[in-house]
């Protein structure tokens, strides 16, 4: 017979649950960044629309960062992560590049900047519910940090030199509709998660990363816009090259 209390006894406490601070408070500032960006790009403030969808990318980068570090890691940060990214990574990148050049599109305008939040929403999910198919070194499909930031560039670099429409519209189509497509994409991105920052560098690669930093920061839209631009084109390069491996590997190894 299962032991059971006597009825005098008082009901057992309900177990309190909360959720962490640091961690989930980096996740807050990211997701404050991303909406300052859709209103700074409502009112047409294009390079602090910019700044604060970088924001959300660096705040994004710290928050599992400092979870996994503290051991603070819970179902309920992972859930809150991906609604900020919807916020910073999706919904603020569609509409900034909407406010700034596919308005000039009328409704194919519109429909762009949807496909573009939809495929982050895609991305993300998939993320959250697929296995990795290539393991923690590679992404499938392009990261939706590095879509944000491959958009947002391009709206940066074209605000400060003030492109004219027959360049600014192009660019636009070009950035959000192929940094959507690459999202929901099977190609293979390299995902940098085998950088250890506590881990030891020889003097050389601090040099490189001090004189990388003030490269960017000599002309940072362009420079970001380079950057991510090179990592978007890394994905199809990368597939092929290692398809192509595979299959000298297969043909190597069929039986004559």
């Amino acid at each position: 017979m299962a032991n059971t209390p006597p009825p005098d006894a008082p009901a057992p406490r309900p177990r309190r649950r909360g959720i962490y601070v640091l961690p989930n408070l980096f996740t807050t500032l990211g997701l404050f960044a991303g909406f300052y960006a859709i209103v700074a790009a409502g009112r047409g403030q294009f390079g602090a629309a910019c700044l604060a969808v970088f924001a959300s990318i660096l705040a994004d980068g710290l928050d599992g960062r400092v979870a996994r570090l503290t051991g603070t890691e819970t179902d309920f940060g992972a859930e809150y992560d991906s609604l900020s990214d919807m916020v910073a990574f999706g919904v603020a990148p569609a509409l900034l590049i909407y406010d700034w050049a596919l308005q000039n599109l009328g409704k194919a305008g519109w429909l762009l900047a949807f496909f573009y939040a939809a495929a982050a929403a895609l991305r993300l999910a998939r993320f959250n519910t697929q296995p990795q198919v290539y393991g923690k070194q590679y992404f499938q499909g392009l990261p939706s940090p590095a879509a944000a930031a491959l958009v947002t560039s391009a709206v940066w670099a074209g605000h400060n030199f003030d492109f004219p429409a027959w360049v600014g519209t192009p660019l636009a189509l070009l950035v959000t509709a192929g940094g959507g497509a690459l999202m929901v994409s099977n190609l293979r991105y390299y995902s940098f998660k085998e950088v250890d920052p506590r881990g030891r560098i020889p003097f050389f690669a601090a040099v490189l990363i001090a004189v990388g930093v003030a490269v960017v920061f000599t002309n940072p839209p362009v420079v970001l816009l380079s950057l991510f631009s090179a990592y978007a084109v890394s994905g199809p390069i990368l597939t092929l090259t290692r398809r192509r491996h595979w299959r000298r590997r297969s043909r190597a190894s069929a039986p004559d």
